[in-house]
């Protein structure tokens, strides 16, 4: 049987908001609906529609489930989740793949392939070039802390600096509107190393 994605994005929000380990500040319920949000909105601008669209919304809920068991290769997890649930909805196994794909296509460090791939690694690093950089930055600053308690400021300024060094956004529209923010932040983080 078919369902509409409000049906998908129901049940997969339901999951996270009783599944998450409350210690995961950063990637939470509000997280997953931020990609989404932004995986809509890239979409838009690098005209994705249809049937892809529906897909890309589909994987940016699923991006992050794996969460639900563990923090350690969550991707691979979240595939096996949407293996085994997404043919309930009449997803075929094609489409799966696809989904598949773009999850792992958030994997750290990113190596997206496809269109779609792109954008949903797009999305849900777009944060690094906005406003919000530092007030999500803080959230998986605590969030590590849980893993690290020891983790201090400088030593996560300096993960910060290197992980923003190596990354890249993938898509026309985030490369020109998201990645001159991005390096505006990246050189304030320096400038407290230094």
């Amino acid at each position: 049987m078919k369902l509409s994605f409000s049906t998908i994005q129901n049940q997969v929000l339901k999951t996270l908001e009783d599944k998450l380990p409350n210690y995961l500040k950063y990637h939470s319920v509000e997280h997953t609906k931020y990609v989404l949000e932004k995986a809509i909105y890239i979409a838009s601008k690098e005209q994705v529609s249809g049937h892809d669209l529906f897909l890309l919304k589909i994987a940016a809920l699923y991006h992050d489930i794996g969460f639900t068991k563990s923090n350690i290769e969550h991707e691979a997890i979240g595939c096996d989740i949407v293996r085994n649930e997404l043919p309930k909805y009449g997803i075929s196994g094609e489409d799966v793949d696809i989904i598949c794909g773009m999850i792992m296509a958030t994997k750290i460090p990113q190596h997206p392939q496809t269109h779609l791939e792109k954008i949903l690694a797009d999305a849900d690093l777009e944060y690094l070039g906005t406003k919000h950089f530092k007030t999500v930055s803080e959230l998986l600053y605590k969030e590590l802390k849980h893993y690290n308690p020891n983790l201090t400021r400088s030593e996560w300024n300096s993960i910060q600096i290197n992980f923003m060094q190596n990354h890249q956004y993938h898509t026309k529209f985030c490369r020109r509107y998201k990645a001159f923010r991005k390096q505006k932040h990246l050189e304030e983080l320096k400038k407290q190393i230094d």
